[in-house]
């Protein structure tokens, strides 16, 4: 067997919620999965951005752990932005106080 390697993601993934005794046998479900009770209330299902019909099973906890809504990471970069525009524009506004004040 090889070794694992960790990887990071390059791109968006496509998520939505189970719904509760919804039709899943086109979603891939892990034994793992199965014998942890799933699909149940809180997992998600993810599918294949180029091929919809290739879809699997998100085991609620995994999800929690390493996924968030992509409007919360433009919020948060946008945010970002503003503070350091906010920021350079405080500090520009200072420096023109102290050339002012030094004249």
């Amino acid at each position: 067997m090889s070794e694992f390697i960790k990887y990071q993601r390059k791109q968006v993934a496509e998520l939505r919620p189970y719904v509760k005794g919804e039709d899943t046998s086109n979603v891939s479900i892990s034994d793992e999965d199965i014998l942890a009770g799933s699909p149940k209330t809180g997992d998600m299902i993810a599918r294949n951005p180029k091929n919809h019909k290739d879809q699997w099973l998100v085991a609620k906890q995994y999800f929690e752990d390493n996924f968030e809504p992509l409007h919360e990471q433009v919020a948060m970069s946008a945010r970002a932005a503003a503070q350091a525009r906010d920021e350079m524009a405080a500090r520009e506004a200072e420096e023109a106080a102290n050339r002012q004040f030094r004249r």
